[in-house]
């Protein structure tokens, strides 16, 4: 079965990061959601929902509405997304 990787014409950027097929996206944080889930609007009027991970090795990152921020998007589901660092403004 053949997957198609990046090369399309719809905003996305492949990402060399930790996940596989992740595209790479900045976007505004819109609102906070509940147990640590935000509302980020990305290109083209789309909004994803988005969460910072935690755990060993990663470090702290405050977000508020508002702020400018890099994300990755799931490769199964393009309205989930890993915030991965704030862009400074």
């Amino acid at each position: 079965m053949a997957r198609a990787v990046g090369g399309g014409d719809d905003g996305f950027d492949e990402a060399g990061g930790s996940g596989h097929g992740a595209a790479s996206v900045e976007g505004t944080v819109l609102e906070t959601l509940p147990h640590g889930l935000f509302r980020v609007a990305i290109a083209r009027q789309r909004q994803v929902t988005a969460h910072v991970p935690s755990g060993p090795g990663r470090n702290f990152i405050r977000v508020l509405v508002g702020d400018r921020v890099r994300l990755e998007l799931s490769a199964r589901d393009l309205t989930r997304g890993r915030i991965v660092e704030k862009v400074a403004p």
